[in-house]
């Protein structure tokens, strides 16, 4: 089959290589092995390339952490399912492997590549906005990265709740994709100060939650802004700065440091994931959510997407689509 091999760490663009004779993967007990429909671009799977994610699968090996797929064999050919595929046999092929059990259906109201992009993005923002940070119906909810994969899918489950959303983003493009989104209020950080901007905009007040996948800069000016009480969820560090919070700070303003990292609390509750995999289904089957794909391309241009989501340089989500 044809499929991206990565035989050594590095750059996606220098890297990355599409082969077309590697062997299919063979599903073992407990795996259903799909032919690829969609495969929806993560920055994970940059910092995979790199050997810089806390996953490091044993070289070669195919990248690609999120795809929509159809099962190939067995007794549930045909169906379509989204999920994680099995390293080191990853989405970015014809064919990938994944576990039955945390394999879910498809959103028959999402096409192939909408699909791909709804389960580690919208996972990722429902611990962290319900599960973590309890957002309440009525809250102003910050998010940083907003135009991106996770940062598009917590504005929008922002406004399902009922919050206030206020979006930054980096540049007008960006800008412009946020707002058709429903944010309250967009900042383009390249522009203006998000710091002023919440505090003008929450009447002092602050911000009740905070959507941080960027860290860095972004964290401090969280900080700032963030309202008496209100809770930061730290989601991952894009910015490639792992801020060090000054905990007399969140002493004196009485507010919380949350961590989420979705793919490791999955072991402690497997129910939680399929729980929220039916909400987001729901919603989906209503209109309440959509994932943002800005860009479809064919398996041969999964290097150069890799680069553009590893340089910032997307918006929502790109996906490589199966042949």
């Amino acid at each position: 089959m044809r499929a991206w091999q990565v035989e050594q760490f590095g750059e996606p663009g220098e890297v990355m290589r599409l082969a077309d004779d590697v062997a299919r993967p063979v599903a073992g007990p407990g795996q259903l092995l799909v032919r690829v429909r969609a495969a929806a671009v993560n920055f994970p799977d940059a910092l995979m390339v790199r050997g810089q994610y806390q996953v490091r699968p044993p070289l070669p090996f195919t990248p690609g952490v999120e795809l929509c797929g159809e099962v190939a064999d067995g007794a549930r050919r045909g169906e379509r399912l989204i999920g994680n595929p099995v390293l080191p046999h990853g989405a970015f092929a014809e064919y990938a492997l994944l576990d039955a059990t945390a394999a879910f259906p498809a959103p028959g109201a999402l096409d192939d590549a909408e699909a791909a992009a709804l389960h580690i993005g919208y996972q990722t923002a429902w611990f962290a906005l319900h599960r973590r940070a309890r957002l309440a119906a009525g809250e102003t909810l910050l998010v940083h990265a907003a135009a991106g994969g996770v940062g598009s899918a917590a504005v929008q489950l922002g406004r399902v709740a009922g919050a206030r959303v206020v979006a930054v983003v980096g540049g007008p493009a960006k800008a412009q994709a946020t707002r058709a989104l429903g944010a309250d209020l967009v900042v383009d950080r390249t522009a203006g100060d998000f710091v002023a901007a919440v505090k003008e905009f929450t009447g002092g007040r602050g911000a009740d939650v905070v959507f941080d996948p960027v860290g860095g800069e972004a964290y401090t000016g969280s900080t700032k802004c963030v309202a008496f009480e209100g809770r930061i969820v730290v989601v991952g560090f894009a910015a490639g700065r792992i801020p060090a919070p000054a905990l007399n700070h969140a002493l004196v303003k009485n507010y919380a440091i949350l961590g989420l990292h979705w793919g490791l609390s999955l072991p402690h509750d497997r129910e939680a994931d399929r729980a929220a995999h039916d909400e987001l289904t729901r919603l989906a089957d209503r209109g309440a959510v959509r994932p943002l794909v800005s860009a479809r391309v064919p398996l041969a241009g999964a290097a150069d997407a890799v680069e553009l989501v590893a340089a910032g340089r997307s918006t929502g989500r790109i996906a490589v689509l199966g042949d």
